[in-house]
C-alpha cells in the first residue's frame, strides 16, 4: 500500500506519464509482493526549473527527463528489499528510455497508525485491514 508521488518536468503526454507510473508500480508489486490493485500514485508535472535535482557529489548530470519518486510505506522491509526495489524501478524506467542518473528515489517509512484509507478511520488500527508483514497476514 505504498503511496507514491512522482514528479516530472512538464511536457509529457498522458500516455507517457501513465507508462512511467505503471513501470514504478510493476517494480513495487514485483519486489514487495503487494496486490496489483493496491495502488496509490500522485503524478505531478512541474515547470522547468521547479525541480532541482543535482548529483549529491556523485559526478553526473541529470537531464530534463528526471523523475523524482517519493515512496511512503509501512516500516519493516530490509535494506536489501529497498535496494532491490530501487534497482528494479531504475530498470523498469530504463525500458522507457529514462537514464539511471535521472531516477531519484526517496523512501519514507511509517507505521500502521499513520494511514487512513477513507471515512476518517485508521483501518489498520480498527482491524479492517491487516498490517502488511504482521502475523495476521
Amino acid at each position: 500500500m505504498p503511496l507514491v508521488r512522482i514528479d516530472v518536468i512538464e511536457g509529457h503526454d498522458p500516455d507517457r506519464l501513465r507508462r512511467i507510473a505503471d513501470a514504478i508500480h510493476r517494480a513495487i508489486v514485483a519486489e514487495f509482493g503487494i496486490p496489483e490493485r493496491d495502488r496509490f500514485q500522485v503524478i505531478t508535472e512541474r515547470s522547468f526549473g521547479h525541480i532541482i535535482a543535482e548529483d549529491a557529489g556523485l559526478g553526473f548530470e541529470r537531464s530534463a527527463d528526471v523523475v523524482v519518486i517519493q515512496i511512503f510505506t509501512q516500516r519493516g522491509r530490509t535494506a536489501q528489499d529497498k535496494r532491490d526495489l530501487y534497482s528494479t524501478i531504475a530498470e523498469e524506467l530504463g525500458g522507457l528510455g529514462i537514464a539511471g542518473e535521472d531516477v531519484f528515489i526517496g523512501y519514507v517509512e511509517n507505521g500502521p497508525e499513520d494511514w487512513s484509507f477513507g471515512y476518517g478511520r485508521s483501518q489498520y488500527l480498527t482491524g479492517e485491514l491487516s498490517v502488511p508483514g504482521s502475523t495476521a497476514d
